[in-house]
Formats: structure tokens, C-alpha cells, sequence
């Protein structure tokens, strides 16, 4: 009970809680209602294993809150975790929203109708593929505050974050006043480099304990590193997040290490985030879980300009606007098949009870000898009413056979039975040993017992054994056995005193209809209206001109005679580029520099940038600029290319043997048998103007000094160094590499492109003109577009009880949609587009309800000629 003591010592120290119910006596009733320990989970006094999905309430119309937690309980999961976004609610700085499908309040409340407990992840940074982790895309503005460190500028924002939502949770603790039963601090910061943990997570800790939060803190480690997630500070008990290959020998292994190492610090096993796959967690569980979390059972949505940008792909990513990772409910509301596994595993946790909550976990004795792939450790539960509970894991895909406790029992690929081994049975009002039961049990009823499985399934009850069928019913020692297929097992109702056992009907599967195709839409006359955003001698951030979220529009008129090129650095996400009237193809290289051919250009040009938000980073990866955490979207700085010069030649080397005076080599070109050994390479460069040394076959990161400073990590996926005017010294020390490509080197001299005039279009005022009414024409698709051209298209949606997802049949174009005033997703239609990730990229969702949706359909330059040839309206299922 160490933890609990701390939490509760350090409640009475603040001494300036706020309450907006309850009193003193409610709050101690709060403390001693939830708590964690070395032993396990205890809520009401009672231990708890808890099965807990992920069910975010902004990523779902505000119609579908309660249909989607009934979904979940009727899982029979009991509890939901849920994020939290500070930017969903202070969507421009000091502009707070908690209404409408904002109104987290209202979702907890209804969450706590449903039955189901909460764990609530308020950050402030959440990551979930987020836009931005949830961090307000405006703190990138402020060049002295460090998002996620325990720096005041920061903290100070994080405080008004908190002193709104932090209330909220405070009033809808449990058992008082709602489903409250944790509260996360910050989320998975292991995996960011923070430069006082301990104080930082001190500083998110005293603020919810100055907030009233009394039920437990906890904090998740991502990659396994308990002090980097929780600073080792008293009063937050450490958590994991485990995502394993699920068909990895080796997951018993290493959840038992964590098992260990929170039980010295006098916690239980909280697995906050895991896979989806029921097999998984219940290895996880016989591993000493207390609580399992699979992260994202109940899927989403991501409305508006909301999605992120990874770090998934080669290495970035767009999150799509379908955010589903495969859990047992799609992100329209459907089920999948693992939806009943998750009901047959909520049975066994049910029949289980207590003596689940209070088991350890423990090597197993005679471990089982299987015919099939299986894990390296047999994980199993010791019960502290005697017997154990055995996890056999079937990790192939043909039928198979493990030998428990000198049994042969069957055992159906893909599955992970629970089996009770020398189990008393008193419990259940049965005067006998279970020695064994080679599946799951999911009730019981006097002197009769239910077992899940798809295969026969062995029972040794007293000494007698026997084998039933799938479907059948025996008595072994005077004990009605009955098997349910795991199907059944799923919609099972109840079991008589007879051995009759109720089971559900199955549900219909949705109707199938073919997708209709829209053959006509109207187009509009009027384009969506532009927000003069100023004249600036630099391209400057979109955010700094208040898109947050949208798009934003950089023109100028410069002389381009004499330049063959442009180099294009700093840009994000999407750039719609033309000069002199010629359109280029859709830059989207997350921030690296990009080569922009104008050899045919001669002369005054105008050139126009439209630069789209798709998200700002969820995640911190220093490989290229628009990954970091916090960095800013809009054009960057756009060059000429004034002359280019090969610098290979001419670097001194030192390291390794290389002596005084340092020999001369092309850049790498040192021969030494040292392999894998930094060695330096320097060289002066010269150029009047601003430069870019351009790192050709970088392999592996090197580091850049330039002028003796501190050196900078140049990655292959961006090898450019911006120099300014003047005579540098650089130096590049890498891995000495004999087998690389070689390197080479280039100095491009640069003159800034200047005198821009910018227009904003964010995301708002884009919403807004996608609900308005206006001029429009019928026109029958196919339509061809130009690249460049952006067509505002209307089309009328016959009422479905499911809403749609629209599929556009299109090449080459990029496609936004609105509907119910919001925007429902956007679809890129290219052969050549950046990797998405998350869930369905090529399609819409518009919800029920809606009737209407409204197009952004802009041509794209490509190898294809722009257009749109039908869209295709599905119901989902």
C-alpha cells in the first residue's frame, strides 16, 4: 500500500484543492475507493483485473457517444481510456471550447451511465496521431519555450490547459460523482528527450493534486523505461505499453520482466497500451497484468484538419482521416470477428473474479510440451485458492497438441486457452478438483460447468477424465461438462440448474448494397474566400498568420533570368507550387530541401505557393525538419540557385592514424582498417552569398561542425548544411565506412526569393464557405480539371440510417469533403503521394444524419491527367 500512503500524504500537503463537490469525508471516500498496490487493481475494496479499450470521444459524431459505449460494455470490457486533446479545445490561443462533441464532461457522464470506468489521459501531450500530440501548433511561435521540459513558458501555457480541464475530472472521480478511476500524466515520455524528468513530472503532478485529483496518477512508458516515463517521482505509479509482435515466442518474457520491476516499486502490472489481438492479452495477462489495455479496440474518425504527420513512412507520414488499427469496432461502428473474443475473454475474467485479481504470476512446473509454435517461457497464474491457471499459446495455423501435466489436450491454432490446473472447485458450490480443463471456463451453474473452446477439450475432474466434443455435454465425476463453440460462448445468457444453457441469438449480419454511383454534382462559380494576411519579406510560418489548421497562400514577382533552379527548404506539409504559370507536382518532404528545375523560365516570373496543413508531428524524430516536435508549417524560405561548385576535393583528415600536418583526400577517401571508426574530415568553403553544402550518399548520420561550434547531425533523408555569406570552416565526422557509396559534396550559392504577400485560409473560414449556398450549375461527371484548378463541387445524399463512405474514382487530384459543418476527411488520388498510415486513406465518412456533401477537388501535376470520374457511395458495414 506504499503508493496509496504517498498519494494521499501528498493531497494533504498541497492544501489548496479545489472541490465543487462533495467534502472532506468524500474525498478520503474517493482515495480509499481506487487504489493500487504491489497486489493488484482495488476498486470498492474489491481487486479488479480490468479490460479497457481505447474510445475517444472527438473522434465521433456527438450522436454515436453513447451507441459506441454501449458497444464496449456490451464487450464486456469495463472500463475506457480516454485521451484528452488540449488543442480540441483551445483551438486558437485563449479560445476554449468544451460544447458540442467538445463536451468531454457530457461523455464521461455518459460513460458513467453505460457502467463503464474511466482512465483519463488529459496530458498535456497525448500523441495518438494527433495533430501535433495534442500540443497547440502556436507554442512553436515561442522560440524560448521547450514543449514537454520543465520550462516555465511552457508550464505556464500547460496551467491554463489544466486549470480547465483538470476540474472536470476532479468532479467525475469515483465512486462520488462519476467513472473516474485513474488519471494519466503526460504519455509516453521515454521516447522524447526531456531534459529534467523528475521535475517535470513533479510540476504535472502537483497540479493535479492542487485540482482535488485523488484516485491514482499513473504515467506509460513507450519503449520500457520506467524513470524516463515517470521521473521516478513519488505519488505516479509507473505504467507499460507493450506493442510485440503477436505471434512473437518471447512476449511472456518480457512482460514478466516489467512485472517484477513494478512490483518493487510497489505496483501491479498496468499495461496502458497494447495490441488488439485477444491471444496477445491473454498471454499478457497470464503474464501478471492487472490491467490490459489494448489501445484502440473501439476505432475513429479524424474530423477537420486534425490527423498528423509521423513518422511511419520512409521516414514520414500522414495519418489518415480513418483511424483504425483493426479493433474489434471499426471506425464507422461495425464489428469485427474479434469482437467475440473479446466477450469470451471477458467471461473467463467474470468466472475468475477475485481469485484472477489476486493471482501471481509464476513459472510454470512441468511446463506443457506442444506439437506447435508456442512461447519461450510457459506463463502461468497461481491462484490463491489453490491451482493455477496455464497459458498455451498456439502461435501456428494447423491444429495442434500440448501435453499438460502428462495430458495430451487439443488446442486450435491461433488461440491461447486458459487452463485450469489443479483447481478446487468449492467456489462454485462443487465439493471437487479441477486437475485439469484444457480450455476456457465461462460459467457455471450448480454441479455444472461451461467451457469455450473449438476443439475438444479434455477435463480431469477427481481423478476421472474425459473428452467432449464441440457442442456436446458429459458427466465427469458426477459434474455436468457442457462445450460451447467460441461463437456461442460469446452471446451465452445464462446456464440452469438443469445444465440448460441460453444463448443469444446471432446477430444479423448488415444488409450488403452495392455502392451507387454519383453520376451528377453541382459545381459552384464563387472559389473560397482569402484573409489578406500581409506583405513580409520572408515567407513566414502559416501559424504566425493564424492558421493553425488550413491552408495559406504565398505570392511574389521576382527576375529569374540567369537561374536554372530553385531550392525549395523548410516547407511543410503540402506544396502546391507554380512559377511563371507552370504548375510542379505536390511537394510534401516533410522539410527537406527540394530542387525546383526553372531552366525554361527567363525573366520576371510570378510565382504562387498554396501550402495545406495535413497535421503538425505527433511524434519527435530529428531526421527531418517538419518531424520534430512543435516545428512550424508554411512555405519555409524559397532560393535561387545562383552557381553550384563541387567540393569534393580538398579535406584534411583527422582521426584513426592520420598525423601533423593532416593529409589531403577527396571526401571520403581515407583508407584505414579501422572500420566503423569516426574519422573527421575539413575543408574551407567560400561563397558571398548564402550557400547549402549538399552531402551526396550520406548512409548513416554524420555530424557537421561549422566554425568550431556545436556539431549538428546531418541524416540521409535531408544532407543539406545552410551556410551563411562568407568563409566557413566545416567539419564532417562520420563512421569510416570503406563499403559505403562514397560520398561527394556540392555548394550550391544562394540568393532568398523576397517580397511576399500572403493570404490565409484556415480551417474555419474554409468550413464556413463549404456550408454557404451558393451559384452553382449541374454538371455530369466525368470531370477534367488542369493542374492547379480547384473545383467546389455540392451533391444531395439520399438518407441512410449508416451515412456513407464516399470513394472517389479519380486520378490525380486531391480531394477535401464537408458535410454537417465539419470537414470529413480528405483523399489524395495519386499515383506519386507520401505514405498514409492509420486506417482507410481513399475514402470519406459521412455520418448519418447528413445530408449533403460538399467537394475541394484540386487537379494535381502528374503523369495522369487530372479528373474525377465518378464517386462511389458505400453503406458501411
Amino acid at each position: 500500500m506504499v503508493i496509496l500512503t504517498i498519494v494521499r500524504s501528498r493531497v494533504r500537503r498541497t492544501g489548496h484543492q479545489r472541490h465543487k463537490r462533495g467534502s472532506e469525508e468524500n474525498r478520503t471516500e474517493t482515495i480509499e475507493a481506487v487504489r493500487v498496490d504491489g497486489r493488484g487493481v482495488w476498486i470498492d475494496g474489491r481487486p479488479r483485473t480490468l479490460l479497457c479499450a481505447s474510445l475517444f470521444y472527438f473522434r465521433l459524431p456527438r450522436e454515436q457517444w453513447r451507441e459506441r459505449l454501449e458497444q464496449v460494455r456490451a464487450s464486456g470490457y469495463t472500463c475506457v481510456d480516454v485521451y484528452l486533446p488540449w488543442n480540441f479545445h483551445e483551438s486558437a490561443p485563449g479560445r476554449w471550447s468544451f460544447e458540442g462533441r467538445r463536451d468531454v464532461a457530457a461523455f464521461l457522464d455518459l460513460a458513467h451511465e453505460t457502467g463503464l470506468y474511466v482512465i483519463a489521459r488529459p496530458g498535456p501531450y497525448i500523441c495518438s496521431e494527433w495533430d501535433g500530440g495534442a500540443l497547440p501548433a502556436w507554442l512553436g511561435l515561442d522560440t524560448e519555450l521547450r514543449v514537454r521540459q520543465n520550462e516555465p513558458r511552457y508550464l505556464e501555457r500547460v496551467t491554463a490547459w489544466f486549470d480547465r480541464v483538470l476540474p472536470l475530472l476532479a468532479e467525475r472521480q469515483y465512486p462520488a460523482n462519476g467513472p473516474v478511476v485513474m488519471v494519466q500524466l503526460e504519455n509516453e515520455l521515454d521516447f522524447f528527450d526531456c531534459a529534467d524528468r523528475a521535475g517535470y513530472v513533479g510540476a504535472l503532478r502537483d497540479a493535479a493534486l492542487g485540482h482535488g485529483i485523488t484516485v491514482p496518477l499513473i504515467a506509460c512508458s513507450g519503449q520500457g523505461d520506467l524513470a524516463g516515463a515517470t521521473g521516478d517521482v513519488d505519488g505516479v505509479v509507473p505504467a507499460c505499453n507493450f506493442y510485440p509482435d503477436d505471434d512473437s515466442p518471447d512476449i511472456e518474457a518480457e512482460v514478466r520482466r516489467y512485472a517484477g520491476l513494478v512490483a518493487e516499486r510497489g505496483a501491479p502490472l498496468l499495461i496502458t497500451e497494447t495490441n488488439r489481438r485477444h491471444r496477445t492479452l491473454r498471454r499478457l495477462l497470464a503474464s501478471g497484468a492487472k490491467l490490459i489495455a489494448p489501445y484502440l479496440q473501439s476505432s475513429g474518425w479524424n474530423f477537420g484538419y486534425t490527423p498528423s504527420t509521423g513518422n511511419w513512412g520512409r521516414p514520414g507520414n500522414f495519418m489518415s482521416h480513418g483511424y483504425d488499427f483493426g479493433g474489434y469496432i471499426t471506425s464507422t461502428g461495425a464489428r469485427r470477428p474479434e469482437y467475440a473474443e473479446a466477450q469470451v475473454l471477458a467471461r473467463v475474467l467474470d468466472m475468475w473474479g477475485t481469485q484472477l485479481a489476486l493471482s501471481e504470476p509464476v513459472l510454470s512446473v512441468d511446463p506443457p510440451a506442444c506439437d506447435f509454435p508456442t512461447s519461450s517461457v510457459a506463463a502461468a497464474l497461481a491462484l490463491p485458492g489453490g491451482g493455477r491457471l496455464v497459458a498455451v499459446p498456439h502461435l501456428g495455423t494447423d491444429p495442434g497438441t500440448a501435453v499438460v501435466g502428462g495430458v495430451p489436450v487439443a488446442v486450435a491454432p491461433g488461440s491461447c486457452p486458459l487452463m485450469a490446473v489443479a483447481v478446487p472447485l468449492g467456489a462454485w458450490g462443487i465439493d471437487a478438483t479441477l486437475a485439469l480443463a484444457s480450455a476456457d471456463l465461462v460459467a457455471s451453474a450448480d454441479g455444472v460447468l461451461v467451457f469455450s473452446s473449438d476443439v475438444p477439450v479434455t477435463v480431469v475432474l477427481d481423478g476421472a477424465r474425459a473428452e467432449i466434443p464441440v457442442s456436446g455435454r458429459v458427466t465427469v465425476a458426477g459434474v455436468a461438462v457442457v462445450v460451447l463453440p467460441s461463437a456461442q460462448a460469446a452471446r451465452l445468457r445464462s446456464v440452469g440448474a438443469d445444465g440448460r444453457v441460453r444463448v443469444a441469438d446471432a446477430p444479423r449480419p448488415p444488409a450488403e448494397s452495392a455502392p451507387t454511383a454519383v453520376r451528377e454534382v453541382r459545381r459552384r462559380h464563387d472559389k473560397a474566400p482569402e484573409k489578406p494576411a500581409g506583405r513580409h519579406t520572408l515567407p513566414p510560418a502559416l501559424e504566425s498568420l493564424g492558421v493553425y489548421r488550413g491552408r495559406g497562400a504565398y505570392r511574389t514577382t521576382t527576375d529569374l533570368t540567369g537561374v536554372d533552379e530553385l531550392l525549395l527548404t523548410g516547407a511543410a506539409d503540402i506544396v502546391d507550387l507554380s512559377v511563371a504559370g507552370r504548375t510542379y507536382p505536390p511537394i510534401a518532404g516533410f522539410g527537406a530541401a527540394r530542387r525546383v528545375g526553372v531552366g525554361d523560365v527567363t525573366g520576371s516570373a510570378a510565382i504562387e505557393a498554396v501550402v495545406e496543413i495535413w497535421g503538425h508531428a505527433n511524434f519527435d524524430d530529428a531526421r527531418l525538419p517538419a518531424l520534430r516536435m512543435g516545428a512550424p508549417r508554411g512555405l519555409g524560405t524559397l532560393w535561387k540557385v545562383r552557381g553550384t561548385t563541387d567540393v569534393c576535393a580538398l579535406w584534411t583528415v583527422h582521426g584513426h592514424w592520420a598525423g601533423n600536418p593532416a593529409p589531403t583526400r577527396v571526401l571520403g577517401g581515407w583508407s584505414s582498417t579501422r572500420v566503423a571508426e569516426p574519422v573527421t574530415y575539413s575543408r574551407t568553403v567560400r561563397s558571398p552569398t548564402p550557400s547549402a553544402l549538399h552531402l551526396c550518399g550520406v548512409v548513416e548520420p554524420l555530424r557537421v561542425s561549422v566554425d568550431g561550434g556545436e556539431p549538428a547531425t546531418v541524416h540521409a533523408e535531408n544532407p543539406w548544411v545552410l551556410l551563411p555569406a562568407g568563409t566557413h570552416q566545416v567539419a564532417l565526422t562520420l563512421p569510416h565506412h570503406p563499403s559505403g557509396p562514397g560520398l561527394r559534396a556540392e555548394l550550391l550559392a544562394l540568393e532568398a526569393v523576397r517580397d511576399w504577400t500572403c493570404a490565409a485560409q484556415n480551417d474555419e473560414l474554409l468550413t464556413e464557405f463549404a456550408a454557404r449556398s451558393g451559384r452553382a450549375e449541374a454538371v455530369r461527371l466525368p470531370l477534367a480539371l488542369q493542374p492547379g484548378e480547384e473545383a467546389w463541387l455540392d451533391i444531395d445524399l439520399p438518407p441512410s440510417a449508416q451515412g456513407y463512405l464516399v470513394r472517389p474514382d479519380a486520378t490525380q487530384v486531391r480531394v477535401t469533403g464537408w458535410a454537417g459543418g465539419e470537414c470529413v476527411g480528405r483523399v489524395w488520388a495519386c499515383r506519386d503521394r507520401p505514405a498514409f498510415s492509420g486506417g482507410d486513406p481513399d475514402a470519406l465518412w459521412v455520418p448519418p444524419g447528413r445530408p449533403g456533401l460538399t467537394l475541394l477537388v484540386q487537379g494535381v501535376e502528374g503523369r495522369d491527367a487530372p479528373g474525377i470520374r465518378t464517386l462511389w457511395l458505400g453503406v458501411p458495414t
